[in-house]
Formats: C-alpha cells, structure tokens, sequence
C-alpha cells in the first residue's frame, strides 16, 4: 500500500539531544575526552564583574575546534553549520532550542584573547596525546609552509618617502611605465609607521632595480606582464595597508602572494604537532629554528619526554643552527644548504694549524673572524708576494691581489652532520621526516581550514594555527583511541595463549644460542689442543 507522509509541526515534544547522538559518534567521543575547564580561571581577567554575559570561553574554543575540524574559516559559516548539526550542539552544550553565539561574538573574542591562552589550550591538547601514549619524544621533525594571507596583492602601496623612492628608482628604471597608484586601494591603512619607511639600502634598492629590468624584460608571457600597471614588488620597498604583519614571498613555480610562514615539529611516533608558530613570510627557515628548537624542548621537557633527534630539510641549514644544535645535546639530520660548497675547489685544509694550501703549494693562513650576513666566518689569506708570480694567478683571483677564502666558523659541525646525513641511517630519517611532517602540512591546509589566515596580523595567524593544529591532534588521539579498543578486543584465552606463544617462541631462541655458544666453546677447546 503507498505511503502518503505528511509533515505537521508538534506544539510540544520531547526531546534530548544525549539519546539521539550516537554512541560513536566523533563530537560525543570528543565530548568525553577534552576538558577545557581550566580556561575559566585563566580568562577571568578579561572580563568586567558587570554588564551583559560573554560567550563561555569553553564554548567559544570548542567553536574554533569545530571550525578547523569541519574545514570552515568563516565564522559567520561557522554558527549557520553548528545551528544544523545535533552532534556539534551536544558537543557544545547548547540544546536544539538555544540561540547559539552571534559570529561577530566570535570574531571580537578572538581578538579578546591573547596568544598564550590558545597556546595553553595546545598544550593542554598535547598532554592528552602524550597521556594516551602516542608521543615518543626522542625524534621530531620540523617543517614550514606558507599559508595565504588575507591580503591582496593589488593594494599593495609604496613605502614612505614616496617622492625620494620615486624619483631613486626612476632614474634606474627600477618602476614600470604608468599608473604606480595600488589597483584596489584600500578603505584603512593598518601599517604603524615604522612599516611605511623604506627599511632598504641603497644597494639592496639597485638589486631590486637589476631584478626588475630583467623581470620587464623575461616575464613579458606572464599574464598582465605587459600592462602599465605590471611593477616588480619587494618587501622592502612596499608594504600590505590591510595586514601589514603579510609579506611577500616567492617559491619557484608559483606567484608571488602575500603569505604568512607557518612552521610546524611533529614527533615521529604518531605524527602528533608537538609546536606549531607563525612567522613573517620574508623569514628564511634557518632564522627560526632556535626558537623552535627551544619552544619544543620546554614542552617536551614539561610532559616528562626526551628529545635527542632533529629532522628537517636543507631550508634549516647553517653552521649557527648546527652548533646550537649540539650544544642542546641533539643529533641533527638536516642536509647542508645547496651554497655550502666545503672549501675551494682543489684546496686542501690543514687542521691541525688552520691554514689552507693551495694547488700550487702556497698557504693561505687565518687572519681573522667576523659576521657576514649573520653569519659568523673565518678570512684566510695569502701574502701579496706568493701570488704576484703564480703562474694561475688570474685564473685563481683575477685582478685582486691575493687571494681570500671566507668560509664558515662551524666547518667542524657541518661534516660532522653531513656524516651523519649521508650514512644509510640518515636515508632512513630522510625517509621518515617525508612520511611524518610533509602529510601533516597536507592534511592541515586541505582538509583543516588551514589553507588561509582568515584573520589580520601575526598575533591573529599564530591563534589560527594552533587552532588547526589543537584539531589535527583531536582528530590523531580519538582515531588512535578507537584502533586501541579494537586491538584489545581479544578474549582473556586468546590473551594467555598468546602469551603462551611468545614463552616458547623464547624458549626456543634463548636454547639455539646456547647451543651456538657451547659449539663454539668446544672447537675452541679443540684447537688449543692442537
């Protein structure tokens, strides 16, 4: 017989959200699980004693778990999805009748809270993880990514003066033909006015003027290339009005964007985020590494957790971060840099007296140490008179008089961990650093909303990413909680004859050596009879 339903709302009904969540449903296992009782006290100071209620600062963090674990960086997206789902309603606390929070009480609260609150709160996810045994310790590894800022490149502005920049670079044909005002400009300029002046050099002005005479010249098949308003950008010479904390980074293949840096050290047991910060996207990788270095091991050392291991790619190698590196008792697998050549070609060092010899047998001695782009370096040089003769002395230093090899103070520490690269077990740990950290990274800016700040400034971006990270952590813990579960599903016969198994299996080894051992005993005997 056909069916024919029709729908007519009940003026009264009973309902409870707690019996129409499932049992395994993922928000009621989370439920169960996070406790962020303790941001009540830690966020008391930020409110008045009078005046309307706030959002609980439990509701508003679980919001912001939600929104990374549902993939969802508006916040305005945000409470129009939580308002349709049962399962994120029970796990909130809200029951299907109550009003959630508007989304600009989220947003204003976001920037109500400092940035060591939503590290607290990482910190307090961190420990359930270590808790539940998914956290070695011993071996981390650490990468960076750029994340999109939440800035156009058309509104990009010229750093102040303006007049003398202009007329600078006008006369080195450093600014493209046309119309130099930003193509959408914007309503506010956010930037402080140390962030307006031209921080830049004159050289480094006359290199970004070279680079912007051959980018004319190259990029004419890029798209816009040959527009009046196409122009050369660099950080040093302008800046972002609507986030000046944004800056403008390049990698090769792709187009220049105004990014933020974001880095993060997972621990290669489970792929748990061990530290996640953000940094200005004109930072090189080898610049934070100390800082995540010691960020990492105070968080280690607090969960009562060893660290001896460092993994990480070319991008974080310098003689500095080696010799820190040991200095903090940890075995580095970091590949040397592609610009770190070991010495000049065809020299050879002496150690023990730290001179070199050159092909022709000159000596080239130690004369002094200093700082060459943050970087610490020892001059060796050759007297004038050894190479005024040299029969290759124009192959070898031109017109100069004699010859200068800068190289690095940590020679030592670099071939010592370039040893411990190339060996077969520092293929494995390359091996194990791409399994480990690269998917992390995938996972955070495809799948956790991570694949764009929504919020302006470096304070905002670093509360964003510990929040995609406190949901990849969650997402970790409750997956490993369930596969435990079942692992351990086995009857208390199956139990013990299992362990019986493992009994013989040692059984039968620890009797092998022994007759190994005694076999060896006799024909040793033997022998010295003979």
């Amino acid at each position: 017989m056909q069916g024919n339903k029709e729908y007519q709302e009940k003026l009264f009904v009973s309902f409870q959200l707690s019996q129409v969540v499932p049992e395994h449903n993922f928000y009621r296992r989370l439920k169960s699980v996070l406790n962020l009782d303790f941001l009540l006290k830690e966020t008391e100071s930020y409110y008045g004693n009078c005046g309307q209620k706030s959002i609980d600062p439990r509701v508003f963090f679980k919001l912001c778990i939600v929104g990374y674990l549902e993939n969802i960086i508006s916040d305005r997206k945000l409470i129009e999805h939580c308002s349709m789902r049962l399962d994120i309603l029970y796990f909130l606390g809200y029951d299907i009748d109550e009003p959630l929070p508007w989304h600009s009480t989220v947003s204003r609260t976001r920037q109500l809270f400092p940035e060591d609150i939503f590290e607290k709160v990482f910190t307090q996810i961190f420990k359930l993880c270590v808790d539940s045994g998914l956290v070695s310790g011993h071996t981390q590894a650490t990468d960076a990514a750029p994340i999109k800022a939440n800035a156009s490149m058309d509104s990009l502005e010229l750093k102040v003066p303006e007049e003398e920049l202009e007329e600078h670079l006008s006369k080195i044909r450093a600014i493209s033909h046309g119309d130099q005002q930003p193509v959408r400009k914007a309503k506010k300029d956010k930037a402080q006015s140390s962030q307006r002046k031209v921080s830049a050099t004159k050289d480094e002005l006359n290199e970004i003027a070279a680079r912007q005479k051959k980018w004319s010249t190259e990029q004419t098949t890029r798209q816009g290339a040959k527009s009046k308003r196409s122009k050369y950008t660099s950080n040093k010479t302008h800046y972002s009005p609507t986030d000046p904390d944004a800056r403008i980074s390049v990698k090769p293949g792709k187009a220049r964007k105004l990014n933020y840096h974001g880095n993060i050290t997972v621990d290669t047991s489970h792929n748990i985020i061990s530290d996640v910060q953000a940094y200005h996207a004109d930072r090189v990788d080898s610049k934070n590494l100390q800082d995540i270095v010691e960020r990492t091991k105070n968080r280690l050392t607090r969960s009562g957790l060893l660290w001896t291991t460092i993994l990480a790619d070319a991008g974080y190698s310098s003689g500095e971060n080696y010799h820190f590196l040991e200095d903090q008792k940890l075995v580095s697998y970091i590949p040397k840099h592609g610009t770190f050549k070991g010495g000049p070609e065809g020299f050879t060092f002496v150690k023990d007296q730290n001179y070199w010899i050159c092909p022709q047998g000159i000596k080239v001695v130690f004369k002094k140490q200093k700082y060459s782009n943050d970087s610490l370096q020892n001059h060796y040089y050759t007297k004038r008179s050894d190479c005024k003769n040299c029969p290759q002395k124009k192959a070898c230093i031109g017109k100069s008089f004699e010859k200068k090899i800068a190289i690095t103070a940590y020679l030592d520490e670099y071939h010592r961990n370039n040893k411990r690269v190339n060996s077969w077990f520092g293929k494995r740990m390359k091996g194990k650093r791409q399994a480990t950290v690269e998917p992390a990274w995938g996972t955070l800016t495809q799948f956790l909303g991570l694949r764009k700040i929504n919020t302006l400034g470096l304070k905002q971006a670093n509360k964003v990413v510990h929040m995609a990270a406190c949901a990849y952590n969650l997402k970790k813990l409750l997956k490993y909680s369930i596969s435990k579960i079942e692992s351990q599903a086995m009857t208390p016969k199956a139990n013990i004859l299992t362990k019986y198994a493992l009994l013989l299996a040692f059984l039968d080894s620890y009797g092998t050596f022994l007759r190994i051992i005694t076999r060896a005993t006799k024909m040793r005997i033997q022998l010295s009879i003979l």
